[in-house]
């Protein structure tokens, strides 16, 4: 961690049981849209058609945005209103609609979706990688859930450390079934680099520092998502205004790692279920005196650490590291955190 922030300064890259995030918000009224894009259901011309863009964090006020109703793909839940989910080509998907006295109807294009009970369906990701977006909409309601369909592009069409032109490096062979090697990657394009993966991310902001593309590729997964979409409705309910997590870093591919010094070979930045954030309400490039001491130190992210503790449900997938870092020359005060699969603390 210490020789990637030391490179991303040098090279100009820097400028205990309370209640849940779930809990908190499960009465609040339904959110109006986010602000990141969101991408209308594919065309005939390619995977997605994109709506226009807008920056994350414009809405004036936080809110968590999640809806009246769950909607289960595969064996993962959701009741945010939009939401990435990630395939491989030709994965076929079971997607209900948990929400019993209702009747919802589901819009895809360019995937083959098939009604196999009442608010339930199949559906069958396309051949070619990249976005199919998915509504999930409420019959007679103005209510409805965009799952953000990824299709990946398999792991192995990456050779000997390349794919299309870009270095991804060696992963090593899995030390456990926590560090198995991703099934796929996501391909990034400029046009995808502003969609919305969760309310209040966007999609760029988990991509490598590494030089290369259009396109990018990166990992990312789902529970990491929802870590922070939790963690940042803890922080507004602590009185401290955030749209979004500003990402120091966040997937990092091995290539990467190795090339800033890092000698970890197991990161879980590899695995795209870490980051590195902080909060900068005020736009100054550091965390934002989160403590209301008057000063910027490191109990600004032991604070944040403290919310992000309280968020580890295992039904969710939500268990993972967590680390606090001070401020140095090159950068404030910062929180690793991850979806690893089993506890680990570390850090100031």
């Amino acid at each position: 961690m210490f020789w990637e922030l030391l490179f991303a300064f040098l090279t100009g890259g820097v400028s205990l049981a309370p209640m849940t995030a779930h809990e908190r918000v499960a009465s609040a009224p339904v959110a109006s849209a986010p602000a990141a894009t969101v991408a209308a259901p594919a065309s005939a011309e390619g995977p997605a058609d994109l709506a226009t863009p807008a920056d994350v964090g414009d809405t004036p006020t936080y809110s968590a945005q999640r809806l009246p109703f769950t909607v289960r793909f595969g064996e993962t839940t959701n009741d945010l209103r939009v939401m990435s989910m990630f395939v491989l080509p030709g994965e076929t998907v079971p997607v209900a609609v948990l929400h019993p006295g209702h009747s919802y109807d589901i819009r895809s294009t360019q995937a083959v979706t098939t009604a196999t009970a009442p608010n339930s369906w199949s559906w069958v990701a396309p051949r070619k990688p990249g976005l199919y977006p998915l509504e999930v909409r409420e019959r007679g309601a103005d209510r409805a859930m965009t799952l953000q369909v990824f299709v990946m592009v398999p792991f192995a069409a990456a050779k000997s450390g390349w794919l299309n032109g870009y270095h991804i490096g060696t992963y090593p062979a899995p030390r456990s079934s926590h560090y198995a090697r991703p099934a796929g990657f996501v391909e990034v394009t400029p046009a995808l680099e502003n969609i919305a993966v969760s309310p209040h991310f966007r999609l760029g902001q988990f991509v490598c520092k590494e030089v290369g593309g259009p396109p990018e590729y990166l990992v990312l997964r789902q529970p990491l998502l929802v870590k922070l979409e939790d963690l940042l409705t803890e922080v507004n309910a602590e009185g401290r205004e955030a749209q979004t997590f500003h990402l120091l870093s966040a997937y990092r591919t091995p290539s990467y790692n190795a090339a800033i010094g890092n000698v970890t070979r197991f990161s879980r930045h590899h695995y795209g279920d870490a980051a590195d954030i902080f909060v900068d309400n005020d736009g100054d490039g550091r965390m934002d005196d989160l403590n209301r001491d008057g000063r910027h130190t490191v109990a600004d992210a032991q604070w944040l650490g403290r919310l992000a503790s309280r968020i580890h449900d295992p039904a969710l997938d939500l268990t993972g590291g967590l680390g606090t870092y001070e401020p140095t020359g090159g950068h404030g005060a910062f929180v690793h955190v991850d979806v690893r699969g089993f506890e680990a603390r570390w850090g100031a």
